[in-house]
């Protein structure tokens, strides 16, 4: 059994980081309540227009744009948004794991990484194109729209034939979905196809018409979609951040609460131990002597 002086200093150290635990939860969760608010306020617009634009886009095979056409590099383009600082349980991890072990882990990848942790955690295996890990402290439009335009560059040279956002989806604060969109070139669905031939059969209005020209409009819509994708995916990765981050330091001072009462229980035990020995010495001492 450890000393009485090794459990106390133990105890000590524990009830340290306890403290530092219990701040750490209380400046997250002050956190979390803007970062949940700004998610749920951009969350509607984030959803609809990446389902409104993906359903446009899937109705343009026709056209020939230069953001609509993969190009013959093979490089795929990934914009992973993690967090700059650790101790938010698996959030890093999570991210990371959808690029090296899900569909594009064998695939020639270019990073755009947002967040220190997803940098160094990918640097080893595939090339990091560009560090934005900056932007990720206060999101802001403007950051996501200098994102979307050098990678949106980068597509229409033909450097890159794919576009990806790895990110955390933000359902509430306890429930944080790692999620990785396809942003271009867009794929049409088998629920598209099928419903594109159908409306090809009752009318011609099925391919998209645009006013007052095609390349005009995509070179606004597009440019456009890829930024406010981008931003809202800054927006609820932050929140999904730390709300994480909450429940890693919640449970890392329930844990720190549980050894401390356990380190008592061995203190008093080791306690009682010691003065009941103390007690059977000077009994015995007495004895001899009498």
């Amino acid at each position: 059994m450890a000393s009485m002086r090794d459990i106390k200093r133990r105890k000590g150290s524990i009830q340290s980081t306890q403290q530092i635990t219990k701040a750490m939860k209380l400046v997250s969760t002050v956190k979390l309540q803007r970062a949940k608010q700004n998610a749920e306020k951009s969350g509607d617009y984030f959803h609809c227009m990446y389902e409104t634009v993906n359903s446009i886009l899937q109705r343009t095979k026709n056209l020939d744009h230069k953001y609509l056409k993969a190009g013959t590099s093979g490089k795929k383009a990934v914009i992973v948004i993690t967090s700059n600082r650790g101790l938010a349980g698996g959030y890093n991890s999570n991210v990371v794991k959808l690029i090296t072990r899900g569909e594009l882990a064998d695939e020639d990848l270019a990073i755009y990484a947002i967040g220190k942790k997803g940098k160094e955690a990918l640097q080893r295996q595939y090339e990091i194109k560009a560090d934005y890990s900056d932007v990720i402290e206060e999101p802001v439009y403007a950051d996501a729209m200098a994102i979307s335009k050098e990678v949106l560059e980068a597509f229409a040279r033909g450097e890159i034939s794919e576009i990806y956002l790895a990110y955390t989806a933000f359902k509430n604060t306890v429930v944080h979905i790692p999620t990785l969109l396809k942003l271009l070139p867009v794929e049409v669905s088998k629920e598209e196809e099928i419903k594109g031939a159908e409306d090809a059969e009752t009318d011609d209005k099925a391919l998209m018409n645009f006013e007052p020209e095609d390349e005009e409009a995509l070179n606004l819509l597009i440019p456009k979609y890829i930024t406010s994708l981008i931003y809202g995916g800054m927006i609820e990765a932050v929140a999904s951040e730390n709300g994480a981050r909450m429940q890693a330091m919640d449970s890392a001072t329930s844990n720190a609460e549980e050894m401390i009462d356990k380190l008592t229980l061995l203190y008093n035990r080791a306690r009682q131990g010691s003065i009941t020995q103390e007690l059977t010495e000077i009994i015995a001492g007495a004895n001899a002597i009498s």
